[in-house]
């Protein structure tokens, strides 16, 4: 008995699409658009406006807002193909998978006729100002501030681990407006560009290449009422909105698979001579992948019915973290393995080696695996209530 991921005929021509797309445009050796080589960025930039003009990018988006009006299936497939071959959209996730979907929920008729065409047309990056120094896993206790001035606000503040901040266009901002009894009350989202003065980012190096962590710092940067995203004081809801999205967007599972698959025809002869093993390891990696895609399918149902808890995105992270990490540490087995020098050999260890290092980052990316776990368990003992 096996399980049946087949999601029809349209599915499968546009997975055939996108891989055709990926192989017309963008190069075999790409290793996404994060590099030391600004030509990387340039290939995911230019992808997403050929996805764009198929109206592939935001295929799952209503028409009157850029999209096709697609199902969320069709769009889990997009997800699938593009973090399978490196995610060759860059940043652009960001603002498809949520960034995008919240503005539609939550943003006035401006805000949608301003920040949701670009998103749409592939032609803004956006960078998300959660994280602080003394507030990672426990967001609520941040401390960057919006004070009161006039008709407005002054922020003033630090944001640590900015993905894409050197790149962006704009930051959905969380900050401090109004001091509460509880620390998740009193707190506002601002929609705020980058390239204002006040706002100044400084890069951190680090081993998964440049663009991924940054400190970005607020210097009383003007915001007004025009700059809010839903209501004053309660940037909360949506902060839980967003993990939901976020956190399901990537869909890790892909690319862990098209690797695994990969290793025996990369391997040829050598791979009946692998210890038995790590072959057994190899066969249960594919079935944690079966696992993780099944749990994901799972939280795009309930996304598009409005279900989805923060235990059930939870559960979904803890399991594609343990199998990015599971997966890396077999994978890294089987290509020491490879003999050097054949093509496709370069390319699999270059893969390999790119996702043995994402994989340690994975662990504190998107919310720390321990909060997860606590995310979970407090799902768990309220629904035994």
């Amino acid at each position: 008995m096996s399980l049946n991921f087949d999601m029809g005929a349209p599915a499968a021509a546009l997975r055939t699409q996108l891989r055709d797309l990926v192989k017309d445009h963008v190069p075999a050796d790409f290793l996404g658009a994060f590099t030391d080589d600004p030509a990387d960025l340039d290939v995911a930039q230019h992808f997403c406006r050929t996805l764009a003009a198929h109206e592939l990018l935001c295929l799952a988006w209503p028409q009157e807002f850029g999209g096709r009006g697609a199902s969320v299936w069709e769009q889990t497939v997009v997800r699938e193909e593009m973090w399978a071959h490196h995610e060759p959209r860059g940043a652009q996730y960001m603002g498809v998978n949520w960034v995008g979907p919240i503005i539609m929920r939550h943003g006035t008729e401006a805000q949608q006729r301003m920040h949701l065409p670009p998103i749409a047309c592939g032609e803004v990056i956006w960078c998300q100002g959660f994280s602080e120094p003394e507030a990672g896993s426990d967001l609520a206790s941040l401390r960057t501030a919006a004070r009161r001035d006039g008709d407005g606000w002054l922020v003033s503040g630090q944001k640590i681990w900015t993905s894409y901040a050197t790149m962006a266009q704009w930051c959905f901002l969380l900050a401090r407006t109004t001091k509460a009894e509880k620390k998740q009350q009193g707190l506002t989202i601002f929609l705020v560009p980058m390239d204002d003065p006040a706002i100044q980012v400084r890069p951190i190096r680090c081993m998964m290449g440049p663009h991924h962590l940054n400190e970005v710092f607020f210097d009383d940067l003007r915001v007004t009422e025009a700059d809010v995203l839903g209501t004053v004081d309660d940037g909360w809801s949506i902060v839980q909105e967003v993990t939901s999205f976020e956190r399901v967007g990537i869909a890790r599972y892909a690319r862990c698979e098209r690797l695994l698959a990969a290793a025996p025809t990369v391997l040829g002869d050598r791979w009946d001579e692998l210890p038995a093993e790590l072959r057994g390891r190899w066969v249960r990696m594919l079935t944690h992948c079966r696992r993780a895609r099944l749990m994901a399918y799972r939280i795009v149902e309930l996304q598009s019915t409005g279900r989805v808890r923060p235990g059930d995105a939870a559960a979904y992270r803890i399991a594609v973290t343990k199998l990015d990490q599971d997966s890396a540490e077999v994978l890294m087995d089987i290509a020491a393995a490879v003999a050097h020098g054949d093509p496709r050999a370069e390319w699999f260890l270059a893969e390999v080696e790119d996702h043995w290092r994402y994989s340690q980052a994975s662990t504190v990316s998107s919310g720390s695996i321990e909060m997860q776990r606590i995310l979970l368990s407090r799902s768990l003992l309220a629904a035994a209530k």
